[in-house]
């Protein structure tokens, strides 16, 4: 419908937790990462939540390999690409600090300890108050990840205590249905929502067989999603994920069909060089709208401004990422 916001798609390939024995299609190589990331960028994903393994396929949070992961993605795609500083359960608290020493866009931050299956996802008050401040010091734009209801009181103390975020606007993923989280249900969904900040963006996940309740109950109350082989293995009763780009492509057609499209990623795939220019190119017609680098233009952060790294200025909200938080290139409208 006319002036409906575009759905931000967010795509988590791989994860901490699977193994890639029981799991072939998980991507667990940094030539595996980049393929599924240029796929899923075609299927209709703008951010890709990033894990990634060593040379055994284990977790890791090495920096140089964390580097050389964001180096490869923006040469290689146009996705905006975060960095998760949960690692894995047993990383400690400054190795996943030292996950922003590779510069990413955004990054994930927690904000609350979890009971996560039969383990601990340890995230207390001190932790997390100083990886917000260094996403701050850093500007890095963090996506605060709400495991259950409690930890939206945390989000509410961290901004009172410590301001906004970097880029100024508040973006959440409430990951629903992990074995000592929130369920993933509707009333739950709408229950967190309810209590988020004023002004804030979300996106949901639902872990497993939570995975297409979340994805419909966001779309129907406005939120965005993320899908991926982190979170879900099983595409279908009996039917694995085969990869990844199957996931985003169900969460694309689904956005479509409640005329919330896709987001686009905000600065352009790489691609074969542009043809030159014809030698007397006809005199442009007088544009109808503004570009929003147009200096005629009164300053101010509207619809898809909240993060951009080159502040829109625009008199009118941006329909197509407009509710996108972590954009980064300049719009027209």
């Amino acid at each position: 419908m006319p002036g409906s916001p575009a759905t931000l798609i967010t795509v988590a390939p791989t994860g901490a937790e699977a193994d890639k024995s029981a799991a072939p299609a998980l991507p667990v190589t940094l030539s595996e990462l980049i393929v599924t990331a240029k796929e899923c960028e075609v299927a209709g994903a703008a951010v890709i939540h990033v894990h990634i393994r060593d040379e055994a396929a284990r977790p890791t949070l090495d920096v140089s390999r964390l580097a050389d992961t964001v180096a490869a993605l923006r040469e290689g795609t146009g996705l905006i690409v975060q960095l998760s500083t949960g690692g894995a359960v047993t990383d400690s608290f400054a190795s996943r600090l030292a996950v922003l020493d590779a510069a990413p866009d955004a990054c994930s931050l927690t904000c609350g300890t979890v009971n996560f299956g039969d383990d601990v996802f340890a995230n207390p008050w001190p932790f997390i108050k100083d990886l917000y401040q260094l996403t701050q010091e850093r500007q890095v734009v963090p996506e605060f990840e709400l495991f259950d209801l409690g930890q939206v009181a945390t989000l509410h103390r961290l901004l009172a205590e410590f301001g906004p975020p970097a880029g100024g606007h508040v973006h959440c993923d409430l990951v629903m249905g992990v074995p000592g989280g929130m369920p993933g249900d509707v009333a739950t969904l709408a229950a967190a929502v309810a209590v988020l900040p004023a002004g804030a963006t979300w996106s949901a996940t639902g872990i497993g067989r939570t995975a297409l309740p979340v994805m419909l109950g966001a779309l129907g109350a406005g939120g965005h999603l993320r899908v991926g082989m982190e979170d879900t293995l099983t595409f279908a009763r009996g039917r694995p994920v085969a990869r990844n780009a199957e996931l985003v492509e169900r969460a694309a057609e689904l956005a479509r069909l409640a005329q919330r499209p896709p987001c686009p990623p905000p600065r352009p795939a790489p691609s074969s060089p542009s043809p030159p220019a014809p030698p007397n190119p006809p005199a442009p017609a007088k544009p109808s709208k503004k570009s929003a680098n147009d200096p005629s233009l009164p300053a101010g952060v509207y619809g898809c401004g909240n993060v951009h790294q080159r502040v829109c200025r625009l008199s009118q909200p941006y329909i197509g990422c407009g509710v996108s938080p972590l954009s980064r290139g300049a719009c027209e409208v």
